[in-house]
Order: structure tokens, then C-alpha cells, then sequence
């Protein structure tokens, strides 16, 4: 743990600079500027945590100065936050709340709202009071993991003011919200006064088992106050010795062995979904960092995992606690459940502590929920992070994003704790804490409720994306909410297709005729993500020539591709598919999965000098329909798109130029010679297979993409 002063005055002139060319004031673009640096050290803050703010003044309608605070709003991160991001709120009307004894949470956030300057501006943050009642110009908070390590101690109190002295006030635990605001400024003016007793300055502020507060007439000198407390807490640390545990044993490669547990392990959360009423997909990342290594390691494994979160910020992103399994089996090589009695052993127990882990929780809620008056609503019981001896940490979410984080947020409480425990005992805040912090709706506010993309929660696997009609279908799919993975044997335009389907999408280099590089990645799939959920097999290419003098080599490069290339990833498919389904016999219970497949009107209705595509296409088809057949049962969806005259890497400019030409008409007639008249784009096509992915009860369905072609008609 290093924390290091990044300020540079270059960098804030010229963020002063930038700032003003949008007509933003000084003050603002300097509180942009260190929100900023603090945002992007994980050991002070991660994903939305912690909050900055500046006292400052804008113009009103009449040309009047009215001094306001700027405050971190919702939804903002401090790592990329804008000047927008600290809306500005009356100040002396926050001010005036002090006065107040009680006010609810809704009048609070009522209160802020109503003295937006701007009244689209985003919701001030929960703790916008604390920030408006510190009298500093200046206000800075994190969740720094040292200080944490320090606040989560029994006796946090007595460390920290034998290590700051008078420097800081000290405030014992209390729930954020009005009352936490006037507990800390209450507790900043005992401290001032002894601060100023003692010939030194208040610097800052720690909030027991929360946070760290620093505040100062400057930006730079609130920044590097922080940083400083922060140093001087990691320098406490120092002095102890930290743990040392043994490397882990399992001699396979991580890779290998989480492709082959987290399917098994995504199927066994969704059968338990299924059960208690939750959503059952969910993305997985996994954490082998010699950070997550030690903590999933150590025999006080069990012990530490009931202890709490390291701020009561992270509950809801992680639930109170994490789920233990047992160490993986030792595997040979790629083992299926079906042949291998000590996997089935070790999904058998992760079935069964998961089971424990949801009976727990439910426990914890029916007591929490008793005492409060019995008012709260159930949230899902799954667990959200998961410790697997010799793996390591797995975080989960409704997608990648959310995955990470979680995990970020697990190798934080990692950090704290065993940072915490070197130098005493990690004690966190208790169970009741804990639970008015996990069921308060202003915290849930900020994981979003809104509505979920059609597809979010699924991985889908595109084949041929580098092309157009491949980039067209992963384009598609990552618009409604899927994670998508792009296969091409053209490992760059993989990637740049990957990143048009968003940041966490994923771009690889395949052969699609090796079905070895096939199994890789599926591999790579699996371990990157947890599972799979569609696949696309659209890769193809056209060969031509009369099938009667056509070599035999060009109609067996012709069925390498279009269908021997499909049956590796279709096998791989079904067996990643059937890993998930944990061998249930309830459809309802099951993941399942669907296999799409691009064939095309030459299986229907082939035409001249085609004969190597059209035959290989109408096998193609055939196999479609025995993947139906076979694998219905199993909740695998097996459907194909039938389309025609789609301009590609198969029907190129040239060969749209060369057919006009030989039918004596324009191109434009050419690529509309259809029923409809229309040309049929990459994006029709993209369209039609979203459309089949989100068609629940329909397999063994071929549906036609073509402007209407009576040839080619299916019926």
C-alpha cells in the first residue's frame, strides 16, 4: 500500500484553463481536478465511493452572488468526474438544517433537491449536509483501505489519536444521513478547539469503521492533507509484520481449472435462483492476484468472512459476507461432470454451501428485519462474492462492469482485513449496522432498478465478427445489453469490432477449422466470464467452380468452414451449455443455452458454379436441425437464418458489379431483386438473429432474411 501526492501544479493550471473555456469558475475546475486524483488511487476510493465538494458562489437571475455548495452527485465517480458532477446547492439553506433535531431521509434528500441551482441537475449526495456544516472551503472524503484497517480495530479510537494526535476529529460510528452530520460537526468543533489547545491545526476527520474526512481553505492543501493521513497510516502498518501464507498447491493452471468450475458453478447459482425467486444469470470475474490468493488461503478463512465489510458502503455490492467453497479437485485435463466423480464431489458441496449460505442470509434478514419493525422488503439472498481456496476471489453481476467491480471491491476488504489483523483485530461495524446500511433505499438508489436490457446478464459468442455481417450481428447483440465475444481469424479485426460493442467486450484470434484453437478459446470464454450463454456461428466463405470438374480440395476447404467449423464450435457450445445446466431434468432451473447458425438461401435454393458453398450450407442445415433434436431436452435452442444478397466479404462490390452486369441491370436493381424490392443489409440480418435469440420457445426453426424469394421459400 502506497499512496502517492500526484498533485501538479502544471496540471491544475491547465485544468483551470480547460475548465474556463467552458465557462467553468477556478474553484470548480480545482475541485474537479483533485476529485479526480483521489478517484483514481483504488486504495482511497473504488466505483462511486467516497464524495468531494468546494464552497463557492454562482450568478443568479438578478446578477446576485449566492454562495452555494458543490457537491458529488449520484451516479458520479470520482475518477471521471466532470464539473457537472458536483451540482450546486444553496449553501446557507443546507446551513440551516443544523438547527434541526431529526429529518427523515426523504425530507432530507427533499431539501437538497429543492435547493438545486439547477434543477435537472443530478441528486446531491446523501452526505452533502456533513460537507455543507464543515465550515473548510475545501472538503475531501475516502474509504482509504490503511485508514479503514486502523478504524476497524476494537479499540480504532485509541489508535487513532495516538497516531494523529489533535490533528483530527473523531467520530464513532453513525449511519450516514442528517444524523451522521451533525454527529461529525459536533465532533469537528470539540476537535477544534482541542486542536487549537494544542498548537496544531484540524487537518481532517476519521469516521470510525467509515472513512476518512481532510478539508482545507485549498484544494491542493485538502488533497495532500489527505494523502498525508493516509501515508501515516500505511506507515503504522509498516511497523508490523504482515502475513505470510504458502503459495497454493493445485499445480494446474488457473485458466484452465476456472473454465471448468465457474459453468458448473453459474448453473448451481442459477438452480438456487430459480428456487428463492432471483435473477438467475449472472457474469463472473475471477481474482487469482497473490492479493486474493492469501486471503482465500489462510486457515482463518471461515473466521474472517463473518466478520463484515471494511466500510458499510460495500455491502451492497457485496453482500455481508462472502460464499466459501472448498478447494477445487485435482483435475487431469478438461474433465466433464459426467466422467468425473471428485468434480461432482466438489459441485455436490458448492450446491450445498451455497444452500447454507442462502438459509444464513435468510436468517440474518428475518432477524435484522424483526427489529426494525418488519418493513423491509427481501432482497435476493445469492451471494454476490465468492472465496475458492487455490482460485482465488469471484465476483459477480448483472454484467462484466458490475462483475468488477464487486471483485474490486472484494480485494479491498481483502486489503483492509489483513491489514487490520497484522496489527490487531478486523471488527468492522456489527450485523445491525450492516443491515440498516444493505436495506437503506438511498444506498440501493445507487445500484439502479431501472429496467434491464433484453439480453444484459447474457455472453454471447459471435463467430466471422470481423467481417461486416459478423460486426452487424455483435453490434446487434451488445445494444440490448450482452456481453459480447468476437471470434475471427483476423485477430485485429476481432478486437476492433470488440471495441464497437463497448469496453468490456471481448476480441479473439481464431481458427475456427482448429479445433483446438476453437477449444481455447471457449476456454479463454469461460474463465474470462463464468459461462455462455449464445452463440452465433456465422463464419463462412464461398467457394466456386462446376460441382462436376471442381477439385476435390476446394469442396473440402469448403466443408472445413462451413460446417466441420461450425461443428467445433457447436460442440464446444454444448458442452460449456450442459456444464451449466448441472445436469438438471427442470427446464425452469436451467440455463440452457442457443446455438444460431448462419446458412444461406443456397441450401434451399442453389444456384450455378455454387455447388461447394450450397452443398456444405444445406449440410449446415441439416446439422441445425439433429442439435435440435438432440439437445431440446436440455434446454439448447438450436435455430438458423436463411439470408440472400448481403453485401460482405462473400458478395463484394466486385461481384455485385460483375452479377448486374451479366443480368443486364443496375446494382441498385440487383441487391433489390427481391419481392419487397429492397436491399437486405448486414443489419437485417443482425436483427433477425436478436430477434430468434428472444424467441423462448422456438428450435429447430430456419428463418428466411432475403426480401422474399420464392425459390428459397422454407414452406
Amino acid at each position: 500500500m502506497t499512496c502517492q501526492n500526484r498533485w501538479s501544479d502544471a496540471e491544475a493550471q491547465a485544468a483551470i484553463k480547460s475548465y474556463a473555456a467552458q465557462d467553468v469558475s477556478e474553484d470548480l475546475a480545482l475541485r474537479t481536478y483533485t476529485a479526480r486524483l483521489l478517484g483514481s488511487d483504488p486504495q482511497l476510493v473504488l466505483h462511486g465511493g467516497g464524495n468531494t465538494s468546494v464552497k463557492t458562489s454562482c450568478i443568479g437571475l438578478f446578477g446576485d452572488h449566492i454562495p452555494v455548495l458543490c457537491v458529488k452527485g449520484s451516479g458520479w465517480d470520482l475518477s471521471t468526474i466532470e464539473p457537472a458532477g458536483h451540482p450546486a446547492v444553496r449553501l446557507e439553506n443546507l446551513q440551516a438544517l443544523r438547527d434541526l433535531s431529526a429529518l427523515s431521509d426523504e425530507d432530507m434528500v427533499a431539501a437538497q433537491r429543492s435547493n438545486l441551482i439547477d434543477p435537472s441537475s443530478p441528486n446531491p449526495s446523501v452526505e452533502a449536509l456533513l460537507h455543507a456544516f464543515l465550515p473548510s472551503k475545501f472538503v475531501d472524503h475516502t474509504h482509504a483501505v490503511a485508514v479503514l484497517a486502523l478504524a476497524d480495530q476494537p479499540d480504532a479510537e485509541k489508535i487513532c489519536r495516538e497516531l494523529y494526535g489533535r490533528r483530527v476529529a473523531i467520530v464513532p460510528y453513525v449511519m450516514p444521513g442528517f444524523q451522521l452530520a451533525l454527529a461529525a460537526i459536533k465532533a469537528y468543533e470539540q476537535a477544534e478547539v482541542e486542536a487549537a489547545k494544542a498548537g496544531v491545526e484540524l487537518e481532517g476527520m476519521v469516521l470510525l469503521k467509515h472513512g476518512l474526512f481532510s478539508f482545507a481553505a485549498t484544494a491542493q492543501q485538502s488533497y495532500e492533507r489527505m494523502i498525508n493521513l493516509v501515508r501515516e497510516a500505511e506507515e503504522h502498518l509498516g511497523e508490523t509484520p504482515t502475513l505470510c501464507l504458502p503459495p497454493p498447491t493445485n499445480p494446474a493452471p488457473k485458466k484452465n481449472i476456472a473454465a471448468i468450475l465457474l459453468p458448473l458453478l453459474r448453473g448451481a447459482l442459477a438452480q438456487s435462483a430459480a428456487v428463492h425467486n432471483a435473477p438467475q444469470r449472472w457474469l463472473m470475474e475471477l481474482r487469482s492476484t497473490p492479493l486474493a490468493l492469501q486471503l482465500v488461503n489462510d486457515i482463518h478463512l471461515q473466521d474472517w468472512s463473518r466478520r463484515g465489510v471494511a466500510t458499510p458502503d460495500h455491502v451492497i455490492r457485496t453482500k455481508p459476507w462472502p460464499l466459501i467453497l472448498k478447494k477445487p479437485p485435482q483435475l487431469q485435463g478438461d474433465e466433464a461432470i459426467e466422467s468425473c466423480p471428485v468434480l461432482e464431489e466438489w459441485l455436490h458441496s458448492a450446491k450445498l454451501a451455497l444452500e447454507k449460505y442462502i438459509n444464513s442470509y435468510q436468517d440474518y434478514f428475518e432477524r435484522q428485519n424483526a427489529r426494525v419493525g418488519s418493513h423491509k422488503q427481501h432482497l435476493d439472498p445469492l451471494p454476490r462474492l465468492i472465496a475458492i481456496p487455490e482460485l482465488g476471489l469471484v465476483g459477480l453481476g448483472r454484467s462484466t462492469a458490475e462483475a468488477n467491480v464487486t471483485a474490486d471491491i472484494g480485494e479491498a476488504w481483502a486489503a483492509t482485513l489483513m491489514a487490520a489483523e497484522s496489527v490487531g483485530r478486523f471488527q468492522p461495524v456489527n450485523e445491525a449496522d450492516t443491515f440498516e446500511m444493505e436495506y437503506w433505499s438511498l444506498e440501493q438508489a445507487k445500484l439502479g432498478k431501472g429496467k434491464e436490457a433484453p439480453l444484459a446478464r447474457h455472453v454471447v459468442l459471435v463467430t466471422g465478427g470481423g467481417g461486416g455481417i459478423g460486426a452487424a450481428i455483435a453490434l446487434a447483440f451488445a445494444k440490448q445489453g450482452a456481453q459480447v465475444v468476437v471470434l475471427d481469424k483476423n485477430g485485429e479485426a476481432a478486437t476492433t469490432t470488440a471495441k464497437e460493442c463497448g469496453s468490456s467486450a471481448l476480441g479473439l484470434k481464431c481458427d475456427l477449422t482448429n479445433a483446438a484453437e476453437v477449444h481455447d478459446a471457449f476456454t479463454t470464454i469461460a474463465a474470462c466470464f463464468g459461462g455462455l450463454d449464445i452463440v452465433v456461428s456465422n463464419a463462412g466463405a464461398a467457394w466456386s467452380g462446376d460441382i462436376a470438374t471442381l477439385p476435390e480440395s476446394k469442396l473440402r476447404a469448403s466443408f472445413e468452414l462451413n460446417l466441420f467449423a461450425h461443428q467445433h464450435v457447436a460442440q464446444a457450445a454444448v458442452r460449456l451449455f450442459r456444464a451449466q445446466g448441472n445436469r438438471t431434468t427442470e427446464t425452469s432451473k436451467s440455463l440452457g443455452g442457443q446455438l444460431l447458425f448462419n446458412i444461406s438461401k443456397q441450401a434451399l435454393n442453389p444456384g450455378p458454379g455454387f455447388g461447394a458453398y450450397g452443398i456444405a450450407k444445406a449440410a449446415l442445415l441439416a446439422l441445425m436441425k439433429q442439435y435440435a433434436l438432440e439437445e431440446g431436452p436440455s434446454s439448447i435452442r438450436c435455430n438458423a437464418i436463411n439470408a440472400d444478397r448481403i453485401r460482405s466479404g462473400l458478395l463484394d462490390q466486385a461481384m455485385i458489379r460483375e452479377r448486374a452486369e451479366a443480368r443486364g441491370i443496375s446494382e441498385a436493381n440487383y441487391m433489390g431483386g427481391n419481392l419487397l424490392g429492397a436491399e437486405v443489409r448486414a443489419s437485417d440480418v443482425a436483427n433477425a438473429f436478436v430477434a430468434l435469440a428472444l424467441m423462448p420457445r422456438t428450435t429447430g426453426a430456419l428463418l428466411t432474411v432475403d426480401g422474399g424469394n420464392v425459390a428459397a421459400m422454407v414452406r
